[in-house]
């Protein structure tokens, strides 16, 4: 059992503690021959794919090395230009490896505030009355639990499909909060959680989830 991360939102939108637990680090390697069968594009202080995904080389992911020498933005490790490599053929054959990006925080915050819009449309379109929005999202690699409180913050679980008892984690991880955060005097709901023992404590939990497949009764 996987449990990749867990984020809290506020009942403004905006994202108030993010804890990253088991993200798989997914990187391939391949060679490449003259002219690139992949379109590259430098973006974000990053060179990412925009098209041609092959053989676990996807969108989104980034060029992280290229023959051996680690890559940070468009500069090789030992000063030359990934972009002017590239355009070479003389440079070729080359060994790319590209991976997934990490996520930076403001990355992070910006998703954490467009998941608050899609939760109210989600609310309004139900046929249902009172509808309590967005409570599960199913990929083919990661299932996604939400629970909102009474006070309108959203607790958000990450972890792989066939992960259960997610909807008890989510309650269990609300009474961390209600006892390390909220009977802090000194917080309001709007700030960001920073809390040691709600970190030890969430670690714990995850760590027993992900251990024995099942949650604190």
């Amino acid at each position: 059992m996987v449990i990749y991360g867990v984020y809290i939102v506020s009942k403004s939108g905006g994202l108030i503690f993010n804890h990253e637990n088991n993200v798989p680090k997914i990187e391939t390697e391949k060679t490449f021959s003259y002219p690139l069968n992949i379109k590259l594009n430098y973006e974000n202080k990053k060179i990412v794919v925009d098209f041609g995904q092959r053989d676990g080389i996807m969108v989104g992911h980034v060029l992280l090395a290229l023959n051996g020498v680690p890559v940070t933005g468009r500069q090789m490790d030992d000063g030359r230009d990934v972009l002017q490599v590239l355009d070479d053929p003389e440079s070729f054959p080359l060994d790319l490896k590209f991976g997934r990006p990490r996520m930076t925080t403001n990355e992070k915050i910006f998703l954490a505030s467009m998941f608050y819009p899609l939760f109210a449309i989600a609310s309004q379109l139900s046929p249902e009355p009172r509808s309590s929005g967005i409570e599960v999202l199913e990929a083919d690699t990661f299932r996604l639990h939400c629970f909102q409180t009474l006070t309108g913050v959203k607790f958000m679980v990450v972890a792989e499909p066939n992960q259960g008892g997610l909807e008890t984690l989510l309650r269990k991880i609300y009474e961390l909060y209600a006892d390390y955060a909220l009977k802090n005097p000194f917080y309001s709901l709007e700030m960001p959680i920073r809390c040691e023992l709600f970190d030890s404590h969430l670690q714990q939990l995850l760590e027993h989830v992900e251990r024995t497949g099942v949650t604190y009764v």
